[in-house]
């Protein structure tokens, strides 16, 4: 089976690589060309019409969250709306039987205040960046097809991480190896994450059997709070949990300071670290046909971090 991977540099790409390529024949389409092993080959993207027999197609590329906000809003629609718009066109023109589109939950709700999400909450994204994905999605679901010749799957995942990720995780990481205190004790929140083997585990599923189409969220089974998580690297690195309960309005104050500074600790980063965002995996599940994730939250969690430490 040959399955083209879009963005295939990137952190997730280069997972599935690994982890797909002893099964399937894969391909990348990317802005980079440079090669990369297991991969038959790269096209770029003017290629796109000239590229024929591919059986799945995996859309990863698109413009991640930009916690600095100093990105352009247009970027995000050139790239999460336009370039999504281009692939889907080719591939409903295409023999390929299954398109795997890389949404974000950011598409349709960006805070979770009370309970959890589900796939069939009223989309209301907040930014440029949940508003040009849902665009996307939008575009997507508006066309009609032969469900029995392909399949189009919409996952949208909760904040990946494994081997290579560079995010909110990463920070965190640095925190405690550093031995630096963690200052937003004081916050009570929980998140939902999503490991990149869980993440592969439900692509593998997607291309082997016959799974109906659709929206899909994707999460780890458990949500955990960033104290828990703080003491999860710690006791990975086998260091003291340090974590201080500062004033809320000192930190805001510091957040505010530091989004005009453009410096990383800033009132997005806050948001991110402290909100609670709880996701609902059960309707990936039961249309895999499994009760969990081969994967235990904490289980995946120690793992991305043992693969930080150099």
């Amino acid at each position: 089976m040959k399955v083209l991977i879009t963005g295939i540099h990137g952190f997730v790409g280069s997972n599935m690589v690994r982890s797909l390529q002893k099964d399937y024949t894969i391909y990348g389409l990317d802005i980079v060309s440079d090669h990369l092993e297991g991969v038959k080959k790269i096209y770029a993207w003017n290629d796109l019409f000239s590229i024929t027999d591919i059986d799945i197609i995996i859309h990863l590329a698109g413009k991640a969250h930009d916690v600095k906000n100093i990105s352009l809003a247009k970027e995000y629609f050139e790239i999460n709306t336009e370039l999504t718009k281009k692939i889907y066109d080719w591939f409903l023109e295409s023999s390929a039987q299954k398109f795997i589109f890389f949404s974000t939950v950011k598409a349709v709700a960006d805070v979770v205040n009370d309970g959890f999400l589900t796939e069939d909450v009223d989309a209301k994204p907040v930014g440029p960046y949940g508003m040009s994905k849902r665009d996307a999605e939008l575009y997507i679901l508006s066309k009609k097809i032969n469900q029995s010749a392909k399949q189009t799957y919409i996952l949208r995942p909760t904040m990946i991480h494994g081997k290579g990720n560079k995010g909110n995780l990463n920070l965190l990481y640095e925190f405690v190896r550093k031995g630096i205190p963690w200052p937003l004790g004081a916050y009570e929140n929980k998140r939902s994450f999503t490991s990149i083997d869980n993440l592969i585990f439900i692509i593998q599923n997607l291309i082997d059997h016959d799974i109906e189409g659709g929206v899909y969220q994707i999460a780890d089974d458990d949500a955990i709070s960033t104290r828990d998580l703080i003491a999860i690297i710690s006791e990975t690195l086998n260091k003291p949990t340090r974590i201080w309960d500062i004033n809320k309005s000192l930190i805001n104050f510091l957040a505010l300071v530091g989004s005009k500074l453009n410096l990383p600790f800033n009132q997005e980063r806050v948001k991110k670290l402290t909100e609670n965002y709880i996701v609902s995996n059960e309707k990936i599940k039961k249309a895999i046909g499994i009760q969990k994730m081969p994967v235990a939250t904490v289980e995946g969690l120690t793992k991305s971090i043992k693969s930080f430490i150099k």
